[in-house]
């Protein structure tokens, strides 16, 4: 499974919307940090709390450090619960995920607050020989998945020599839920929080290992996502 071009977005603006109920602006202490911030700095880069230093790139230099009152406010409508912690929602993160079948079956249940595009396999399935990096698999079923990619790649001869559409149909037949897809996903905070509560202990390994460790290399995680979602998650 993998996780790439995470881009999350929006800080600002859902920080500037979790002081407009009590019109409490004057007390936001968070800003735009371009380096020029370290000293006084809340966070410690040593400690790999520095949102600088883990987050800022090339392309966009400068980050969102969120200050210790909005931090607190914010940690404190997250204790509330829904409707209080909606700022979540304002919070936005782009990502390209491979992942197999079967994850992508169970991902679709977070269909309020997502999209994605993924790779077609109506339209490409044919375009290239199957192999083994096109699925996961373990010691267990490796020889069985040369067996698969076997009828596959039998399937796909058949279609490009006789142009015939139902030996494309017969290869997404036989696909199975091991076949990686990658699918460039929006979503936001608040669907993040609810994913983690709900598959952090998973018995796949694809949620509880993969999901949950890229969900800590996002901005804040620790402070926003895992706080105050369950015992063991760094509450």
């Amino acid at each position: 499974m993998l996780f790439e071009k995470t881009n999350v977005f929006n800080f600002d603006g859902a920080f500037r919307g979790l002081r407009n109920p009590m019109n409490s602006h004057s007390k936001s202490d968070s800003y735009t940090c371009d380096e020029t911030h370290c000293i006084g700095c809340p966070y410690d880069s040593e400690n790999d709390d520095c949102n600088f230093h883990q987050f800022s790139t090339i392309n966009n230099p400068n980050v969102f450090v969120i200050g210790k009152n909005d931090m607190n406010l914010a940690q404190r409508m997250i204790k509330g619960g829904n409707p209080n912690d909606k700022f979540l929602r304002q919070i936005l993160i782009c990502v390209d995920i491979t992942a197999n079948r079967g994850w992508w079956q169970e991902y679709s249940t977070y269909k309020v607050g997502t999209v994605e595009d993924s790779e077609s396999t109506m339209h490409t399935i044919h375009k290239q020989p199957f192999d083994l990096s096109m699925f996961e698999y373990t010691e267990n079923t490796k020889e069985d998945i040369k067996e698969i990619i076997n009828l596959l790649e039998k399937h796909r001869q058949e279609y490009l020599n006789t142009k015939d559409f139902k030996y494309v149909v017969d290869m997404k037949t036989i696909l199975p839920e091991s076949f990686l897809q990658k699918r460039t996903v929006t979503m936001n905070y608040e669907i993040i929080r609810n994913m983690i509560r709900q598959r952090y202990n998973h018995r796949l390994p694809q949620w509880r290992i993969d999901f949950i460790n890229w969900c800590h290399t996002l901005p804040y995680s620790k402070e926003l996502l895992f706080y105050c979602n369950g015992d063991d998650k760094n509450e």
